[in-house]
């Protein structure tokens, strides 16, 4: 933020305003290889600084939120990377630091369906047909196991006669089925949309 504080009194005061600023403090002015490489380096860390942002926010921020940023970051940096000529090693530097610590994440099925249960995200935030089948196995494992579907029962009354008949609990894991498909097919992105889908929300 700093950096981006320098450059933009450049953009918009001119390099006379920072070498006025400079003059002042008694220390040397930026000369163009310096203000380029700021440049870039600003619009590398960019990206970094908004990702942190979303991930350490204290409201309104899920397990389903790392994967998606983690994976948007990566893709900025790519693309970010091809015009640089001073801060190339530094987005080396990131995205390895990144695939070290969140690679084996990309492969967590729990995180993965936790991305998809967004409504924000769902199966949009990846290109990997693997990785999104992954997730939503995990989801229809878990919507569909009887046992999961029969501990809300169990709370509020367990009896003999409860027992006995928990087999037709797999009604109810079809129709989690159905909503899994009917929430994936919604196009409003707001969390009150889960509700809507009891199966899915829980």
């Amino acid at each position: 933020m700093a950096v981006d504080r320098l450059l933009r009194i450049v953009q918009e005061k001119g390099e006379a305003a920072m070498r006025a600023v400079c003059t002042d403090l008694k220390v040397a002015m930026f000369n163009p290889a310096e203000l380029t490489f700021l440049t870039e380096y600003a619009a590398v860390m960019t990206p970094v600084a908004q990702a942190t942002n979303i991930l350490q926010a204290e409201t309104n921020v899920q397990m389903g939120w790392l994967l998606p940023t983690v994976k948007f970051l990566t893709v900025k940096l790519d693309r970010i990377k091809l015009p640089l000529k001073y801060c190339k090693p530094l987005v080396d530097a990131l995205q390895t630091g990144i695939q070290n610590r969140f690679g084996p994440m990309m492969e967590d099925p729990e995180l993965v369906a936790a991305a998809i249960l967004l409504p924000k995200f769902r199966r949009n935030w990846t290109q990997e047909d693997d990785t999104i089948k992954m997730g939503m196995d995990y989801i229809k494992q878990h919507i569909a196991d009887p046992s999961l579907q029969f501990s809300e029962a169990n709370r509020s009354s367990s009896s003999d006669e409860d027992d006995f008949f928990s087999s037709l609990q797999g009604s109810k894991a079809q129709d989690g089925a159905k909503q899994l498909d009917a929430y994936l097919s919604c196009s409003a992105d707001n969390m009150d949309l889960l509700k809507s889908f009891p199966a899915v929300y829980l």
